[in-house]
């Protein structure tokens, strides 16, 4: 479970994140939605140890993951933005996380089979389209089997076959009995993947409950976001 418990952040002069509390249960998919500059990527840094909080507590299983005895066996995280060395083979770059964790060597090959990415995993990464490298990243997060996932934007670059399977490893991987907080700005996609949904507007939550509980009065997500958020459509 991931527990996040009035959070506060601040950069320079400005307030990230401000008294964000909320929960992530095992068994569910939790979105985690808000627009640029919300307080996202603040929240999900310090929940990985990425950050300091400020004020407030970001656990896993009750922990900070700066306490955890095996962090990826625990949590497997993929964050916007981050990737292995461009010059780095893919089979590489999993096969050094893999030593630095001490998981199996065969973990390596099954998680690439998984991805889809067996046939090409002695290719050098910068050789990857940006699909691709969203399949590899995955991959690394799913290397130590753990209990909770942290997604950040998992589908960008995927094509809509790559989609659909994420939505559906997310799901399947929540019915298992674990935990998913799947970040992203495509909204009918995390209505389609997400069992619950936490929304964070300028560092505060600006509302919280099951997909149903948020929608509620509203024809779709993207219309209870925009007036959750203050958000407004393009013209």
């Amino acid at each position: 479970m991931i527990d996040i418990a009035h959070l506060s952040k601040r950069h320079g002069g400005r307030t990230a994140v401000d008294d964000v509390s909320f929960i992530a249960r095992p068994g569910r998919v939790t979105g985690f939605l808000g627009p640029n500059g919300a307080g996202k990527s603040s929240t999900l840094r310090i929940l990985l140890g990425l950050d300091a909080p400020g004020g407030g507590t970001a656990t896993i299983h009750g922990r900070r993951y700066r306490d955890l005895d095996h962090p990826l066996r625990t949590v497997g995280a993929l964050l916007d933005g981050a990737g292995p060395v461009p010059e780095r083979r893919a089979v590489d770059h999993l096969t050094w996380i893999a030593r630095s964790n001490r998981i199996p060597r065969a973990r390596v090959g099954a998680v690439l089979e998984l991805v889809g990415l067996a046939e090409v995993a002695g290719q050098r990464v910068k050789r990857y389209s940006l699909g691709m490298g969203q399949r590899l990243g995955i991959a690394a997060a799913l290397l130590g089997e753990p209990d909770v996932l942290v997604l950040d934007e998992p589908v960008n670059g995927l094509d809509p076959e790559g989609i659909r399977w994420v939505r559906q490893l997310l799901r399947d991987y929540a019915a298992s009995g674990r935990t998913v907080l799947l970040s992203s700005h495509l909204m009918a996609e995390t209505a389609g993947t997400a069992d619950d949904l936490v929304v964070i507007n300028r560092g505060r939550i600006a509302g919280r409950g099951s997909v149903a509980e948020v929608t509620a009065g509203h024809p779709s997500l993207e219309a209870a976001f925009f007036a959750l958020t203050g958000e407004r459509t393009a013209a």
